[in-house]
């Protein structure tokens, strides 16, 4: 009989994603549910800190997107706006007036992810840094986080993996939820800091709360392995089945390995099927193997040779081994294994192409 087996431990890192890899520009994410229209983004010469004046379109024309005027440069959330809508320059002129007048560290922050992302203004990481750092100074954990990523990658100076950890931690301090779960890695990599489980889940708890996907998976990770918490199965299986909502695929393997075996959750072959093919269709190689032997042996799904030999060999060229389905494809007809094969095809020569 071909089960689900758990997970290898060692072949699923706590860090689903390299350290920082995954943290987005601060306002873009922030932003995220407001994409601008390029076409109608505005442009700007580049301002430095201190010269504000009222913005305007090449050759002088009054910008017809959100009027500057004083009374939208005193309201504090008229930039937002204007960033929500890809209004660019009308958002760095009354960022500049509320940062210059008000000494607002919101807007502080907002000029510098406008510099940072070269949006309607030049790029310039300088300047960047130097709105940034006035805002964190002033208790903003946006920018305090930004500054972390900033000398991570060395964005506007030397990389200082030291200076990075000291932003990152006073952003977590701060209630930031993918500083707190940076932090957390770092606490499991045990190089900046002693390696200290404990503190890592406290970090991951805070960010897990907070519905960062990323974090809930790991905190689950940790309630399965008893480290740095009590093994808990159940709260395992709460947390994968939170961040498998946000499409965590790493959170829906776990998650349906538990409903398949029902661990710590009522057993569901059938659901998890399901959850199976969804993380193997978005690429994850162990939910691929996983669906093979659902496929092969036909529980939580109808039985299906051929699908069970196409996700196994994509499940295969992406590193998985798993003897026993090798040894079920080997004794499949010549057939039914050359219907596989075709059926992996397209899949095996994306994995084969060279990134573009």
């Amino acid at each position: 009989m071909i089960g689900i087996a758990e997970t290898p431990i060692a072949a699923r890192p706590i860090a689903a994603r390299p350290m920082l890899a995954f943290a987005a520009p601060v306002m873009a994410a922030m932003l995220a549910a407001f994409a601008p229209d390029p076409a109608v983004a505005q442009t700007a010469k580049s301002q430095a800190p201190g010269a504000f004046q009222k913005p305007s379109l090449p050759g002088g024309s009054p910008i017809p997107h959100l009027s500057y005027n004083t009374g939208s440069a005193d309201d504090p959330n008229a930039a937002y706006a204007a960033f929500q809508r890809g209004f660019y320059l009308t958002a760095f002129g009354l960022a500049t007036h509320r940062a210059e007048d008000k000494g607002d560290a919101k807007a502080m922050t907002m000029l510098g992810e406008i510099y940072a992302g070269g949006l309607g203004v030049p790029q310039n990481d300088i300047r960047a840094a130097e709105w940034y750092k006035l805002a964190a100074d002033r208790g903003d954990r946006e920018a305090m986080f930004a500054l972390a990523i900033f000398k991570l990658q060395g964005r506007a100076g030397l990389r200082d993996r030291d200076a990075s950890a000291k932003w990152l931690a006073a952003a977590a301090k701060l209630g930031h939820p993918l500083a707190a779960y940076d932090l957390a890695l770092l606490y499991f990599e045990g190089q900046l800091f002693p390696q200290d489980f404990t503190r890592a889940a406290e970090l991951l708890r805070s960010a897990a709360a907070a519905g960062n996907p990323e974090a809930q998976y790991a905190l689950g990770t940790l309630y399965k392995q008893g480290r740095g918490v009590p093994k808990d199965m159940k709260e395992a299986v709460r947390l994968w089945a939170l961040a498998s909502i946000a499409e965590n695929t790493d959170a829906e393997v776990e998650y349906a390995i538990a409903l398949f075996n029902g661990d710590g959750v009522a057993k569901n072959e059938q659901a998890a099927a399901a959850m199976f093919r969804k993380a193997a269709r978005r690429g994850n190689a162990v939910g691929q193997d996983r669906l093979a032997r659902i496929l092969a042996e036909g529980r939580g799904a109808p039985a299906n040779p051929v699908e069970a030999t196409k996700w196994h060999l994509i499940s295969k060229a992406r590193g998985e081994t798993d003897l026993m389905l090798d040894d079920f494809v080997n004794k499949l007809d010549a057939d039914t294994r050359a219907a596989g094969e075709k059926a992996a095809k397209p899949w095996l020569d994306a994995i084969k192409r060279p990134p573009s």
